[in-house]
């Protein structure tokens, strides 16, 4: 029956859809999720690396009668792109925010490369996920917390040492550096971001403040 032959871009579509799991998997499960244990951003980064998928791809075959059918596929999923880097929240860390181009970008190009050879588009995917891994390893990043600091009368530069001293008895780490951002003298109170010593490239990013607070880091 007609109704349940499968095209010949119906099993390009479901190669290159099972090439983009695969590798946007490895990224999220075994780079990001292993490191952050954030699962809200585990299922967005998933869903929306098949979202992507699935709109450049279907428009570039639904515009195939169209001159250009490419670039409008391409131009669509731009849009789409930009529609989701406005959908994140405001609390969204760096790090979430440079996983989700990855992921989006690597979706886009295993979208798009129709006409590419097999051998290539993974080539492309492999060198991705080094890429990250790379990053991940060895351009180590120091775990930091953001911190409302009650002992004002340490924060001045010739008592640092007393502030290192008090925040690594109270925190209970090794304390690397110290920045120092709004004070408030009517409550006595600092808002300070200290970076110490962990597990390289823990991530530590729940936010606990308003923009308000935070607008002098």
């Amino acid at each position: 029956m007609e109704f349940f032959e499968l095209s010949n871009d119906f099993a390009m579509m479901f190669v290159r859809l099972l090439i983009n799991i695969v590798f946007t998997w490895l990224i999220i499960d075994r780079l990001y999720f292993k490191k952050s244990q954030r699962r809200d951003f585990y299922f967005t980064f998933m869903l929306i690396a098949m979202a992507i998928f699935f709109i450049v791809f279907f428009m570039i075959f639904v515009l195939e009668d169209m001159k250009g059918k490419t670039s409008m596929g391409v131009g669509i999923g731009l849009f789409g792109i930009f529609s989701i880097m406005r959908y994140r929240t405001d609390t969204m860390p760096v790090r979430e925010m440079t996983y989700l181009f990855v992921i989006i970008a690597l979706s886009l190009v295993n979208a798009v490369s129709v006409n590419v050879p097999l051998f290539e588009v993974l080539l492309t995917n492999v060198i991705m996920v080094i890429a990250v891994w790379l990053c991940e390893m060895h351009l180590k990043s120091r775990p930091s917390k953001l911190i409302q600091y009650d002992r004002i009368e340490l924060i001045t530069p010739e008592r640092r040492p007393e502030l290192i001293a008090d925040l690594e008895k109270r925190l209970g780490v090794k304390v690397k550096n110290v920045e120092i951002g709004s004070i408030d003298f009517l409550r006595d109170m600092a808002m300070l971001r200290v970076s110490y010593e962990g597990t390289s490239n823990s991530v530590d990013e729940i936010p606990k403040f308003s923009k308000d607070q935070l607008k002098e880091f």
